[in-house]
């Protein structure tokens, strides 16, 4: 195993260095349940990075969102570099569950568009889990839904070593059964080819570089790792362990014994519909199940497998589903479980499933499933919270349930920066568009950002619109904007792409942008889940991390929330002053890199790179050059064979300059 080693230029200050000695100390005394309790700003990431470097501990990082989730994801990147890790998040860009409305009799059949990439991170995150100890996997709410048995997709793997000797043809036979695919002309993630003695696989969870085998006989002669695009080799390896491309995907005894269950289960409650007259369900459950065991005998997959997860993985009734969190407990090792943001995410925890099971009851009893498609579901909460883990809730406002379950609570008062809580200001909420735009022009003019809260979607829509009109750098940001194109707009307004950024709730939990010195609350007198006491804390921490912090709560009066929210800041505000004051700390901004985003790179400019190719670093080219070759495979996958012939010129250009 790889030490877990924090690298960065910083070291513990203010309130850190006390938390991270206490939570050190009662997880490795064996308590369960921990709490860090700090504010905005005051680096309760760090801290988290320290408690895994102490305890020595894989971790899982749970949260709420996929914004917050890909802004931890890219910090905990930098701060371990030598280590594994991963991100788990939903992989649809777009999901529409299959759902069915009894009043209308109006099916709804389940739609989704699936991002190659998420797909990609995810599998990445699996198979390292089974492979590494050093791991830390940054993940959704999508970790508390269903997979695979952990055990069955270690054991459906390809393991190979030079100098053993292997069929070739069982290799290949074995490669199907673990859903990769032949494909000789146009080789991708999840496929293999063959040409005479060498075999190339693409494992389905690795992004540029794929497998070669070569074989001498039925004896391996090399094991290489081949880069994508040039085939040159990388590494020469001694074995490799290929995995599944899709923890779904069993063994041929596993699957024969679930088709089995299906066809028992479906027999079961076919008689059941019979004997209740029931013949239009019966109909329905029998066209939909025959026709999925025949997708499943031909290929071992059909669409919406999940349903069929209990009889795959062969539990009981009721009984517990796999999730990502047992992925964990087969490492069979202590593992720390970190819920970033809390008081959010604990609560959308044990809401998700209720709101499952009321869907899925109604496509049950009319003869859309079968009832084991019941047990495929997320964690109920107590199973959550029970899990063999050692528990550390982090948030700037943790609940109750936290707290009294907690037993060492950790508080994070001082920022390490001398930053202090921002100044509150409450304003008429009479023409409060209007004055925010004056407010907005002051800061734009110092070259700071602003973040802008809203009740609605229309609003942070027609709001954008009309200070655009106005000659104000804007954008809005809500909940049908996908998880990549938000991690994107966050970096441009960091970058000063524009200035001011409206959003609704997604302003609140965990936003790192030391840019913004200005938060507007509008409405704020509009009690509810977004102008709770919670809320209001949470939204107005957006501006503690710049010196110039600041924060614009538009009301007609003043209400509880507020009034709890304002005395908060302002007595957190007094204890930051009198500790700068003591120790002659002078307040500065929170600088934080510009990591890269998921996507890694932009290249709507690539003609204007191609013009500078000469003085261009030899790594940025190789971006551009895989870029341009997964969109000429995308075009020659489409049969946009002329498309496909430009970007191979384009590329072979490249190679040559």
């Amino acid at each position: 195993m790889t030490p877990f080693k924090v690298h960065t230029k910083y070291s513990p200050a203010g309130d850190q260095p006390q938390a991270i000695d206490k939570l050190t100390a009662s997880i490795v005394q064996g308590n369960k349940y921990n709490t860090l309790l700090g504010v905005t700003g005051s680096g309760k990431t760090y801290t988290m990075a320290k408690v895994i470097e102490a305890t020595q501990m894989p971790t899982l990082i749970m949260t709420h969102n996929k914004t917050l989730a890909a802004q931890l994801y890219s910090e905990f990147r930098g701060f371990f570099p030598d280590n594994h890790v991963e991100y788990f998040i939903s992989y649809y860009d777009y999901y529409q569950p299959e759902a069915y409305i009894p009043r209308s009799d109006l099916f709804i059949e389940k739609d989704s568009s699936i991002n190659s990439e998420l797909e990609r991170l995810r599998l990445s995150a699996t198979a390292s889990m089974l492979s590494f100890d050093d791991i830390i996997c940054v993940a959704s709410v999508s970790a508390n839904y269903g997979l695979g048995n952990p055990e069955e997709y270690k054991a459906n793997v390809q393991k190979v070593e030079t100098g053993q000797e292997y069929s070739q043809r069982q290799m290949l036979l074995k490669l199907v059964e673990m859903g990769y695919k032949r494909n000789d002309k146009f080789f991708d993630r999840a496929d293999f080819r063959v040409n005479g003695d060498v075999i190339d696989i693409f494992p389905a969870y690795w992004e540029d570089e794929y497998i070669r085998i070569e074989f001498f006989g039925d004896e391996v002669e090399s094991i290489l790792k081949m880069e994508y695009l040039t085939n040159n080799t990388v590494k020469e390896l001694d074995d490799v362990t290929i995995y599944s491309v899709n923890p779904f995907v069993v063994s041929q005894s596993r699957l024969a014994k679930a088709i089995e269950s299906i066809e028992k289960e479906l027999a079961e409650r076919l008689a059941y519909y019979k004997e209740n007259e029931k013949h239009v369900e019966y109909q329905r459950l029998k066209q939909r199940v025959e026709f999925d065991l025949e997708m499943l005998e031909a290929t071992g997959m059909c669409k919406g497998i999940e349903n069929y997860a209990r009889l795959l993985t062969d539990k009981k009734p009721g009984e517990t589903p796999y999730s990502l969190i047992d992925y964990f407990e087969a490492m069979n090792r202590p593992y720390l479980l970190i819920v970033d943001e809390s008081h959010v995410s604990l609560s959308q925890f044990r809401g998700m499933y209720a709101a499952d099971k009321s869907r899925k009851e109604v496509l049950v009893d009319y003869g859309f499933r079968l009832p084991s498609a019941l047990d495929n579901r997320p964690l109920k909460f107590d199973e959550y919270i029970n899990k063999k883990a050692n528990f550390l809730f982090v948030s700037a406002t943790p609940n109750e349930l936290e707290l009294n379950l907690s037993s060492a609570v950790a508080e994070q008062i001082i920022r390490p920066t001398g930053l202090l809580d921002p100044v509150v200001e409450v304003l008429d909420s009479e023409f409060q568009v209007e004055k925010l735009h004056d407010e907005i022009k002051k800061v734009v003019a110092k070259n700071e950002r602003v973040l802008v809260t809203v009740l609605t979607k229309k609003m942070a829509e027609e709001l954008a619109t009309y200070y655009a009109d106005l000659g104000i750098k804007v954008k809005y940001m809500h909940s049908e904007i996908d998880a990549i194109e938000r991690n994107q707009i966050i970096r441009q307004l960091r970058l000063g792409k524009f200035d001011v950024l409206i959003g609704i709730n997604l302003l609140r939990e965990g936003l790192d942008i030391p840019e913004a010195s200005m938060v507007a609350i509008l409405d704020a007198d509009k009690e509810g889940f977004l102008r709770s006491k919670t809320s209001l804390i949470q939204t107005m921490g957006r501006a503690a991390r710049n010196s110039n912090g600041r924060v614009l709560l538009f009301a007609k009066r003043m209400t509880e929330s507020m009034k709890f929210a304002i005395e908060t800041t302002n007595k957190r505000r007094e204890i930051q002053q009198a500790y700068n004051e003591k120790h002659d700390i002078i307040p500065t901004t929170t600088i934080r890199r510009l990591d890269e985003d998921l996507k890694m790179e932009e290249y709507d400019d690539t003609a204007l790179k191609l013009e500078k190719l000469n003085k261009m670093p030899a790594s940025e080219r190789k971006k551009i050059l895989i870029e341009l070759n997964k969109q000429m495979n995308k075009a020659a996958k489409d049969l946009n064979f002329e498309e496909a012939i430009r970007l191979r010129d384009e590329i072979e250009k490249i190679k040559k300059a």
